[in-house]
């Protein structure tokens, strides 16, 4: 957030969207990390089996640590801090084409954990590109209210399309919070039951040459640092 001077934001908030729509059948993993198998040098396996492993890239000391869940590990990222000095911390997996959606139908999520005490004024949990050049999507959690919203924009647009969710997730709980990209609509999902909903255009494209990052957008100041905990995210086509 705050990368490039926006040029349009179309925002959709839908507070009780119910029942819930569920994960969708058929739909390929395109990468999941589960941080239940750590590298060395503090990166994490794939856990789909396609290679794209996550690796830290950090400044000022920062580090992830990790937290029982499931009976396996969460990942959990620096504490709130402020000043340039903050030590600041992302996790990253290379670009690849795979990686990029085009036109096609795409997901993206993952498993957080929040006090409202951790927030700030944008969290960055998954993203790939940025808003300007080849596009960008992007899992975020928005303001001290903690409420979490799903971002995309086109190759070459400029223009960011929003779709915020009505409820927080600020509640030191574990929420699966889920990104949905179809032909025109984004959908931002909490816990399974769809909670935003925005219009895109059917023809944007997302084409960026940027890794997918975790925790933050990268490792300089204002980075949108990401302070709770993370578990199971992943990426799907379709």
């Amino acid at each position: 957030m705050g990368e490039v001077r926006i040029a349009l934001i179309v925002m959709a908030v839908v507070a009780g969207l119910s029942p819930a729509a569920p994960a969708r059948a058929g739909s390929a993993a395109v990468a999941s990390w589960s941080f239940d198998t750590p590298l060395a040098g503090g990166g994490y396996r794939d856990s789909s089996g396609h290679g794209r492993e996550l690796a830290p890239r950090a400044r000022n000391g920062g580090r992830t640590g990790t937290t029982a869940r499931a009976g396996g590990r969460a990942v959990v990222f620096p504490a709130q801090c402020r000043g340039g000095g903050c030590p600041r911390v992302v996790l990253e997996a290379a670009d690849s084409a795979g990686l990029n959606p085009g036109t096609a139908p795409w997901r993206w999520g993952a498993r957080i954990a929040l006090r409202r005490s951790q927030t700030g004024a944008g969290e960055n949990v998954l993203q790939k590109g940025f808003a300007n050049g080849g596009g960008q999507y992007k899992l975020q959690v928005d303001g001290t209210a903690g409420r979490p919203s799903c971002v995309v924009v086109g190759t070459g647009a400029g223009r960011v399309h929003l779709a915020a969710a009505g409820v927080s997730v600020a509640d030191g709980g574990w929420h699966a919070v889920e990104c949905r990209r179809e032909r025109a609509s984004l959908t931002v999902l909490v816990d399974g039951a769809v909670r935003g909903r925005v219009g895109i255009p059917a023809g944007l494209a997302i084409r960026n040459g940027s890794p997918v990052r975790l925790g933050g957008k990268s490792t300089v100041a204002n980075n949108d640092q990401f302070h709770g905990a993370l578990d199971d995210a992943w990426i799907g086509r379709g």
